[in-house]
This record gives C-alpha cells, structure tokens and sequence, in this order.
C-alpha cells in the first residue's frame, strides 16, 4: 500500500473507533445513576457513621454534575467499546505482523484484558476502606466535602493503578519474549516482590482486615511467581531450539 492508501486506512479506522465510542458513552450515560451510587456509597457510610452532613459530595460550579456525568461515560463507554477499537487497532496493525508475531498479540491480549478487569474490580473492593481510612485522620471537628471531580480522579486513578497492577506480570513474560530479562531474572527479585505486594495490599487494606490484605498481596504474588514460570519455560523452548540449531550447523 502507498503512503496515501495507508492515510486512508488509518481514517476509516479511526471513524470506525469514534462511532464506536460515542455508542458505547451514549450507552454508559443511560447507567451513569447506578455508577455514581456505586463511587459515593463510601461517603455515605461516613455520613451514617458520623450521624450527620459530616462527608458530602461537592460539586462546586452550576456544570460540574454534568461534566462528571460526561467524563464518567466517557470512560465506560471506552471499556464498552473496546472490542470495537481494539479490533480496528489490531486490523490496521495486523498485515505488517509475522504470523509469530501475530500469536504472541494474541495472547498477551487475552490474557492482559481479563487480568485488567479482575484488578478493577478488586479495586472497587478496597476503594471503601481506604477512604474510610482516609476519613479518620480528619482532625476532631473537619469536615470532609469532596470534590466531585478530585472525588473522581481519585478512584479512577485509584482503579488503573490497580489494574495495571494485575497486568504487570504479562508484560514481565512481553519482557522475557523481547529477551530484554531472563525467567531466573525474574525469579530472583521474588523478595522484593513479596514485599512490594506485602506493602501495596497493606496500605490498599484497613489494618483489621488481615484476610483482605493477605489475599490480595496473595494474587499479586502469585501472579509474578506465575510469570516467572512461563518465562522460565520459554527460556528453555529457547535454548532447546537455539542447541538443535547449533546442531543443525555443525552437522552441515
């Protein structure tokens, strides 16, 4: 394809992707009621705790109920229509991939998106708990009025960390594919590992609840030690294929 042939792809690919973002933001404004009762019920249960207007969502401008509507449809509606960008990302990309190149796309998809999720929805889990924790280091008569927006940022930021979190140890097994790190690599940094997730689900968890910490610090580990092993088995298809080339050569 000429230069100008591939301008045009990439235009049919990006219409296609908006078309399919405004119908997945139009969708997600239809559910943005339930969405916002699932962000705020953290501050409520502080208001019921305090038995008073001691936590309150702000919304500071005669817009900003709106805009948060907006930026929260905006975000569902790019998980909504992610098979629809992605499909028009991966066909756009796809007839300048080896067919090797192609498989392994494929999988490090699979297994990210899931993985993503899963990590999102543990997010939303300890969203509560480390509010609630923020909230009791107000000093004695603070109140906390919480920007809608700021309010927002915080959980969605909140919600991708954790969730590229999950996703880390698929680009660890992208690392050792790319030989930039070695499976044994991996496997020495198990303590810091260990301690990093140790660390992460405590600060993630309130100090009582032991068994959710200890179960999320649980999946962190084992997912690295899980990407430890598929990049160790790699490193041995590799060096199995790289000794039966050397053979090849020397039997030439």
């Amino acid at each position: 394809m000429s230069l100008a042939q591939h301008l045009l792809e990439l235009r049919k690919r990006i219409i296609i992707a908006a078309i399919g973002l405004i119908a997945g933001m139009i969708i997600a404004a239809i559910v943005t009621n339930p969405i916002i009762e699932l962000l705020t019920a953290p501050i409520r249960t502080i208001a019921e705790t305090r038995g008073d207007d001691f936590a309150a969502l702000n919304f500071t401008t005669v817009t900003s109920a709106f805009d948060m509507r907006m930026r929260i449809a905006f975000t569902i509606g790019i998980f909504l229509s992610a098979p629809v960008w992605l499909w028009q990302v991966w066909a756009f990309i796809m007839p300048g991939l080896t067919r090797k190149e192609v498989r392994y796309t494929v999988a490090f998809v699979a297994a990210a998106i899931p993985l993503f999720f899963a990590g999102c929805y543990v997010g939303l889990t300890i969203v509560p708990h480390i509010i609630e924790i923020m909230w009791s280091l107000t000093p004695e008569g603070g109140v906390n009025f919480y920007s809608a927006a700021e309010y927002y940022d915080f959980i969605f930021k909140l919600l991708l960390v954790i969730g590229v979190s999950f996703v880390l140890p698929v680009f660890l097994v992208a690392l050792n594919l790319a030989g930039v790190v070695s499976g044994r690599d991996i496997l020495k940094g198990w303590r810091i590992a260990i301690i990093t997730a140790t660390i992460f689900a405590a600060i993630a968890t309130p100090a009582y609840e032991v068994t959710s910490m200890l179960l999320l610090a649980g999946i962190l580990v084992v997912l690295y030690f899980a990407a430890a092993g598929v990049s160790l088995l790699f490193d041995r298809r590799k060096r199995k294929r790289d000794a039966a080339l050397l053979a090849a050569d020397a039997g030439a």
